[in-house]
């Protein structure tokens, strides 16, 4: 007897496809396993039309196992299944994969995103549970306030509050053909506006007391937890800023860390070499960002002494137009001294506070920045961006996009002789760019089996979720940044919509026997 989907139609069996290799320009979507060891027959052929994904007409296959003499569009069943020419197997729709409820989640998430009706007071209401201090607004001490985030925006973009929480989420993505994650802890030291004109004080007497007992103290027994959630394989995200005041002052003078500051930083890092789990410094504010690269390429002398693996990376924002000559001048510090610099390239967080004359003046040209300092850091080659008279030195790279032309372009770039070896991974924030997402762990199904099929290990790039944890209310600073995200991206956050939307009719269709 056939077993049926959750949406109840479509029957589900084991079945063989032989897979084509697409090129990753043609192409981004091709036929992928399901997972959880069943394999749903109903597929539809897609396209890509400029950024964003729209389905074409729906195909239907459906094959019944009940009986080995029965032809299914003029095939017998007792004949090999992967014998089908795949020339005319449909591809399936990219959000397929996808549980129903972070579908749903993600089209409710990305139409208040798009409209500019809801996301204002949604905002406004954000940015108040974020930073009131009344019990009634915080999640952690509203039980009714708490369930419905946590059914929502928290489930959306959130890891989990526990142990058990947080691996049950890791453990999903993973099941769902994700590499790993990168991993965060969402607790934020915020500042008043004295504080912050007195940062010098932090450094001696009650006060330096005080930072270390309530800042650093509890950042770093957050960032070691991380560590210790963390499997081999993932990454760990760690913001300096975290460590609260005594970190804010020496960044912003470009100072070295204090002498408590230090001791953690130490043993956070020994513990990511103990785990074999990397640490990925975020880029901050402009005011820091100085401090922060200093700080950055201090511990990747030390630490980053394995050729081509790096523990230690710095992060890299393409819409600042300095960062080609900064990102240029630490590979050739890598390139002399010997070690593997880890980078981290993403286009760029902080639009509404760095200073306007700092940044790219179009989108245009941040795209071209971006696309251009990939391309030399896949190839390990100098080019029109990065420019420097000495030997590429070893690297590794992790790409943050949701840009589905730079991650195409990447994969191209990839899967050339000359990126061979290159450590890639390639990552997006949790409930955010599934859609780019899908179309990754599709590119790694395809390489792995046409490497089995060639008998030669086919290397894609590894695909990867950003992902934070905490309590809901320390989690509230990190989905307002998110919210704000979103509302700088616009046509992207609409691209995500309609694939949420289109795959919600797929599966409607599905339900009653229309697809």
């Amino acid at each position: 007897m056939l077993k049926t989907s959750a949406l109840g139609r479509t029957p589900l069996l084991p079945y063989r496809i032989a897979l084509t290799n697409n090129p990753p320009n043609i192409v981004c979507f091709s036929s992928h396993y399901a997972q959880s060891h069943k394999f749903s027959t109903d597929f539809r052929s897609r396209r890509i039309h400029s950024s964003s994904i729209r389905a074409s007409a729906p195909v239907v296959e459906q094959i019944s196992a009940a009986s080995a003499s029965t032809p299914v569009s003029g095939i017998p069943l007792n004949s090999h299944i992967n014998s089908v020419s795949t020339t005319a197997m449909p591809r399936p729709a990219p959000l397929s994969v996808l549980p129903l409820a972070t579908v749903l989640r993600t089209l409710a998430s990305t139409t208040i995103s798009s409209s500019r009706i809801l996301l204002p007071p949604s905002l406004a209401i954000m940015s108040t549970l974020a930073h009131s201090d009344q019990n009634l607004l915080n999640p952690d001490k509203n039980p009714f306030l708490r369930w419905f985030l946590k059914k929502t925006f928290y489930a959306q973009f959130c890891a989990g509050e526990n142990n058990f929480e947080i691996r049950r989420t890791i453990n999903g993505l993973k099941g769902l053909g994700f590499s790993g994650v990168i991993l965060g802890y969402a607790r934020e030291v915020v500042l008043t506006d004295a504080q912050t004109r007195d940062l010098s004080s932090c450094g001696e007497g009650l006060v330096a007391e005080e930072c270390i007992r309530n800042e650093i103290i509890p950042w770093a027994v957050g960032t070691k937890e991380t560590l210790r959630l963390a499997q081999p394989g993932d990454f760990v995200a760690i913001k300096f800023s975290g460590a609260g005041r005594q970190a804010l002052y020496a960044l912003k003078n470009r100072l070295p860390p204090s002498q408590h500051l230090k001791k953690a930083l130490d043993e956070i890092c020994d513990l990511a070499v103990a785990r074999d789990v990397p640490l990925l410094i975020d880029a901050e504010q402009d005011t820091i960002q100085a401090g922060i690269d200093d700080w950055a390429l201090e511990y990747q002398r030390r630490y980053n002494t394995k050729p081509g693996h790096a523990i230690i990376y710095n992060t890299y924002q393409a819409y600042l137009k300095a960062v080609p000559a900064i990102l240029s001048s630490h590979l050739a510090t890598a390139s002399n001294e010997g070690f593997t610099l880890g980078v981290k390239l993403v286009r760029g967080a902080y639009l509404g506070s760095d200073p306007r004359h700092i940044i790219h003046d179009t989108k245009a040209d941040t795209d071209a920045a971006y696309d251009s300092i990939a391309s030399s850091l896949i190839r390990r080659q100098w080019g029109p961006t990065l420019q420097q008279n000495v030997a590429f030195p070893q690297i590794s790279i992790i790409l943050g996009s949701h840009n589905l032309d730079s991650v195409c372009k990447a994969r191209k770039l990839r899967a050339s002789p000359e990126s061979a070896g290159t450590e890639l991974a390639i990552a997006q924030l949790q409930g955010m760019a599934d859609e780019v997402s899908c179309e990754l762990l599709v590119a790694r199904q395809n390489a792995g089996q046409a490497g089995k099929k060639d008998g030669e290990p086919c290397e894609a790039p590894r695909a990867y979720k950003y992902i934070v944890w905490g309590s809901t209310k320390e989690c509230m600073k990190y989905l307002l940044r998110r919210a704000h995200e979103n509302k700088d991206a616009v046509s992207r956050t609409k691209s995500g919509r309609d694939a949420a939307w289109e795959e919600v009719k797929r599966r409607a269709r599905a339900v009653v026997g229309l697809a």
